[in-house]
């Protein structure tokens, strides 16, 4: 399908829902996407090899006087909550947790990440000035359709100030969200480059960016990377837990229920079909919200997709659910994003119009979805 206006093709993956609408994902000439060629790339993956891998390189961090020698970034969830346990408990490691405060916490998400911590685990949090992350929220959502910029800064940078206040040169995240999801087309490796950040997290716009609007670099300190990321003369590694182990986020679930207290929502997420994922933050509908009507890609697309990778669902599945749950409005989670931002609701939503990507819809209507 080819807009008239702009001349791209838009195409949907024959073997998962996503679309090339999804930033930096790529379809070869048999029509399916990278992020479903990289799924079955990694089916004949060694993961005995991959584990001795992960065996070597904590042996060479592993302190042996109680210190900690790991960072694990945190919010309580089932992802950070599985790597954390497994670093320490199966693999020897003292891992010091760090989370990022979400700019709305959830009862849910606090309830999830106490019991984290309750489970057996050393956490520090970084809560950001709240009128600075207001202004930089409201910023974004302008500037960018999306009102989470504040709590991607954070989510990202943090864990890196706090490496270098500790000196603790490893660090150890999730999964290679630009493999797994679908990114930039790059040979698999087991570390990411403080570098890519800006591009691939922050859209082009880092924390320096926003000082054109009035916030000073104090007021974005703990927003941004720290300038020196060296730790005892050794580079700062930044790690993914999924290039060790066969990533499944449904499996992570199912752990972190049994090892770390995690409880799922009793309620189904806006936009989508699942109770177990990004459950800590009151702004999260906006943020998947805006990507639906920016990309035509909204929460239950993400899901669905990857779901169908990992044989939980069929495409048939996934196609049912997007048509059922994509590009859902909550007016309860709306209002409460209005009034964090100081915003009216005419405001608000002459911005979502804005970011309404006119090659996606006709008006209110999808004009290419994965059912039609």
């Amino acid at each position: 399908m080819t807009d008239s206006d702009s001349g791209h093709v838009i195409k949907f993956c024959k073997k998962c829902t996503i679309s090339s609408m999804r930033p930096r994902i790529t379809f070869d000439a048999d029509g399916v996407c990278s992020a479903c060629r990289f799924a079955e790339r990694r089916e004949t993956t060694d993961w005995n090899e991959r584990e001795e891998e992960l065996k070597r390189l904590c042996d060479f961090y592993r302190k042996n006087d109680g210190s900690f020698d790991v960072i694990v970034p945190v919010s309580g969830g089932k992802d950070g909550g599985f790597v954390a346990h497994q670093l320490k408990h199966k693999y020897g490691m003292h891992p010091l947790c760090v989370t990022w405060a979400p700019l709305l916490p959830t009862d849910i998400g606090r309830q999830n990440l106490d019991a984290f911590v309750a489970s057996g685990f050393d956490l520090i949090q970084g809560r950001p000035n709240g009128q600075v992350a207001r202004k930089l929220a409201r910023l974004a959502f302008e500037h960018m359709g999306d009102i989470f910029q504040p709590f991607i800064l954070g989510q990202t940078n943090f864990p890196l100030q706090i490496a270098v206040k500790y000196q603790i040169p490893l660090i150890f995240y999730g999964e290679d969200a630009e493999l797994i999801y679908g990114g930039e087309v790059k040979k698999e490796r087991a570390t990411r480059n403080v570098g890519d950040h800006e591009r691939q997290y922050f859209s082009g716009r880092g924390p320096d960016s926003w000082t054109a609007y009035g916030l000073s670099a104090k007021d974005l300190h703990h927003f941004a990377a720290p300038k020196n990321l060296a730790v005892d003369g050794l580079a700062l590694q930044i790690h993914f837990f999924s290039y060790y182990v066969d990533w499944v986020p449904q499996n992570n679930f199912f752990y972190c229920s049994e090892h770390t207290g995690f409880t799922p929502n009793p309620e189904r997420t806006t936009g989508t079909y699942s109770k177990f994922a990004s459950l800590d933050d009151e702004l999260d509908f906006l943020h998947y919200y805006a990507a639906f009507l920016k990309f035509g890609i909204g929460r239950a697309t993400s899901d669905s997709a990857h779901e169908i990778r990992e044989g939980i669902i069929t495409r048939e599945e996934g196609v049912a659910l997007v048509k059922k749950f994509d590009g859902e409005f909550s007016d309860h989670y709306w209002k409460i994003a209005l009034d964090y931002m100081g915003m009216t609701d005419a405001e608000g939503r002459a911005i979502l119009e804005k970011w309404r990507n006119p090659e996606m819809f006709d008006g209110n209507e999808p004009r290419y979805a994965v059912w039609k």
